[in-house]
C-alpha cells in the first residue's frame, strides 16, 4: 500500500511549506507533528466528522484521520440543520473534529452522543515530533464519505477508499505534470471533492504546497501568483469574475501569465471566459471531469491542446464510454453524437453508505458507473459535456440537444450577462428549448426573436431557443453551479 503523503524519510524537507491559510502556515515538520499528536485519538473512533471550514485545524483534522486510518466526513458549515442532521444521522461519527471556539448549530449540539474535539495548538510547538506514517490499512479502506448534493432526495454519502484518492491524484499529476515544486493556491470551500481532496491532499502528495485565501478575490489571486504560486484551481464562478476584472487590471493579467497551470472545475467554464482570459493572459485554462462517486475522470492535460469546451480525454486507469438510452455503447465518436458517459476503473467510490439499493442501481451488470452526465467525444478522444441527463438534455423534433453548447452561444451576446438553457414540454416538438437570460443591461435587453436568430446562426436552427425568461439573476450553490431545478414556469 502506498501512503497518501510522503513519509518524511523520502526527500520532503521538514521545513519545507506544506499548507498556508492567511497568514497561518505549517511546514511538513509541523503539519506530521500536529497531525501526528491528534491521530492516536481518533484510531477508534469509527468515523470522524470534521466541520470543514477554510482552516488550518480543517486541514490537519482530515490528516490526522487519515494518518489513524479512519474515515474522515467532511460537513458544510453553510448546510441547514435537516441536512446536517441527516448527514450525522446517516453517517454516525463518534467524533466531531472543529478549531476551537466554533460553535456549532443546534442540529448537531442535540446529538449528545457525539463528542466535540477541538484541533488545538497548530504549530504551536514547531519543535515537537510526532510519527507521521500510515497505520497498517488495506487500500481497499475508506478514506471518506463525501455528501452529494441532495438534488433528487436526501444526500447520499459516497464512501470513497484510499486507493480511490491515491490512483486519482497519482493521474492527476500525470495528466498534469504535478510535482513537489508547485505551488497551488485556490480559495475553494473544503467540504467536497475539488477544494479538499485535490486542493489540499493534491499538494500534499506531491510533496508540494498549498496556499489557501480564505475567500476568493482577484486581489489575492495576483498576489500569491506574484509570489511564486504555480496553479490556480477555481470554479467558473472564480473564473468569469477574473475575465470580468482582466481588462482594468494588467497586475491580474500579469499574475496569471506567470502560472504553470490553471484549472477549473466543478461545472463547465463558458467559451466566452476561456477566450477573454487566453486573450488576455496568453494563458488557457484547462477543464477536468469529475464527480463525488467518481473523483476523476478526465482532464485536459498539460502537455495536450487545451481545447476550449472540452474536459479533454480519460486519465490513466479510467475506462470511458458514451451509451445510448437503451444502454448500447455509441460505437463511432463523431464529435456530435450524444450519449450518457458510463467510466470504470479503481477512482470508483465503492458504495453509497446504508444504501445498498441504490448502490446496486448506479452500476451496470459489468461493473460501469451511470454518471447520468451526457456528452459528446471527438475522434481523437476529446470529451465535451452538454449536461446532466436529468435537466439538461432536451429532446426537440427528434434531435437529442445538449444544454450546455446552447447556453455557451447565449453567452458569446454581448447584451447576455447570464445564461441557462432548460427543456418545457412541447405538444408538438416533444420538448422546446426554453433560456433564462440575466442581461448585461436590465433596461436594454435582448429581444427573443434576436436571441433565437443568434442561437441559430451559430448552431443549427432546431437549437434555438422557443421560449426566452429574464431574471436579475440565476439560482446558484456554493460552487457557482446553477440550480436548474430552481427554474420553473408554468408554460
Amino acid at each position: 500500500m502506498s501512503p497518501l503523503f510522503p513519509d518524511l524519510t523520502l526527500p520532503v524537507p521538514p521545513d519545507r511549506p506544506a499548507l498556508r491559510f492567511g497568514d497561518r502556515s505549517l511546514t511538513y515538520a509541523e503539519l506530521a507533528a500536529a497531525a501526528g499528536a491528534l491521530a492516536p485519538r481518533l484510531r477508534e473512533a469509527g468515523r470522524v466528522a470534521v466541520w470543514a471550514t477554510p482552516t488550518l485545524e480543517t486541514a490537519v483534522g482530515v490528516v490526522a484521520a487519515l494518518l489513524a486510518g479512519v474515515p474522515a466526513i467532511p460537513l458544510n458549515p453553510k448546510s441547514g440543520d435537516s441536512e446536517l442532521g441527516h448527514i450525522v444521522k446517516d453517517s454516525a461519527p463518534t467524533l466531531i473534529l472543529t478549531a476551537p471556539d466554533t460553535e456549532l448549530p443546534a442540529a448537531l449540539n442535540d446529538l449528545a452522543r457525539v463528542d466535540v474535539v477541538d484541533v488545538e495548538d497548530v504549530g504551536a510547538t514547531p519543535g515537537r515530533t510526532a510519527p507521521y506514517a500510515v497505520e497498517d490499512v488495506p487500500d481497499t479502506a475508506p478514506a471518506f464519505v463525501v455528501y452529494t448534493s441532495g438534488t433528487t432526495g436526501p444526500p447520499k454519502g459516497a464512501v470513497l477508499s484510499r486507493r480511490a484518492v491515491a490512483t486519482t491524484l497519482d493521474a492527476l499529476a500525470d495528466a498534469w505534470q504535478w510535482t513537489g515544486d508547485d505551488v497551488l493556491v485556490h480559495a475553494l470551500p473544503l467540504f467536497h471533492v475539488h477544494g479538499l481532496i485535490l486542493g489540499i491532499l493534491g499538494p500534499l502528495r506531491r510533496g508540494g504546497a498549498v496556499r489557501h485565501l480564505g475567500r476568493f478575490g482577484t486581489e489575492g489571486v495576483a498576489r500569491e501568483l506574484n509570489a511564486g504560486a504555480t496553479m490556480l484551481f477555481g470554479v467558473p464562478t472564480m473564473y468569469h469574475r477574473i475575465a470580468e476584472a482582466l481588462p482594468a487590471d494588467p497586475d491580474l493579467a500579469k499574475a496569471l501569465a506567470r502560472a504553470r497551470l490553471l484549472v477549473s472545475g466543478s461545472a463547465a467554464l463558458p467559451v466566452h471566459d476561456h477566450e477573454r482570459i487566453a486573450a488576455a493572459t496568453g494563458r488557457r485554462v484547462i477543464e477536468r471531469y469529475g464527480m463525488t462517486e467518481t473523483l476523476m475522470n478526465t482532464s485536459v492535460r498539460a502537455d495536450g491542446e487545451p481545447r476550449a469546451g472540452t474536459v479533454g480525454v480519460p486519465l490513466p486507469g479510467v475506462e470511458l464510454r458514451l451509451v445510448e438510452d437503451d444502454g448500447t455503447p455509441l460505437t463511432a465518436y463523431d464529435g456530435e453524437s450524444v450519449g450518457e458517459i458510463q467510466v470504470r476503473g479503481p477512482n470508483l467510490f465503492t458504495e453509497y453508505l446504508n444504501r445498498p439499493e441504490a448502490t446496486a442501481a448506479a452500476f451496470t451488470a459489468d461493473g460501469w458507473f451511470r454518471t447520468g452526465d451526457m456528452a459528446v467525444r471527438d475522434p481523437d478522444g476529446y470529451v465535451r459535456i452538454v449536461g446532466r441527463k436529468a435537466t439538461d438534455l432536451i429532446k426537440s423534433g427528434g434531435y437529442k440537444i445538449g444544454a450546455g453548447e446552447i447556453e455557451n452561444a447565449l453567452l458569446e451576446h454581448p447584451a447576455v450577462k447570464e445564461a441557462a438553457v432548460t427543456g418545457a414540454p412541447d405538444p408538438d416538438l416533444g420538448e422546446r428549448v426554453v433560456a433564462w437570460i440575466v442581461p448585461a443591461d436590465p433596461g436594454a435587453r435582448p429581444t427573443p426573436d434576436e436571441l433565437a436568430a443568434h442561437v441559430a446562426a451559430r448552431l443549427a436552427p432546431h437549437k434555438r431557443p422557443r421560449t426566452v425568461h429574464y431574471l436579475g439573476s440565476l439560482p446558484r450553490n456554493d460552487m457557482g453551479k446553477i440550480m436548474k431545478r430552481a427554474l420553473k414556469t408554468d408554460d
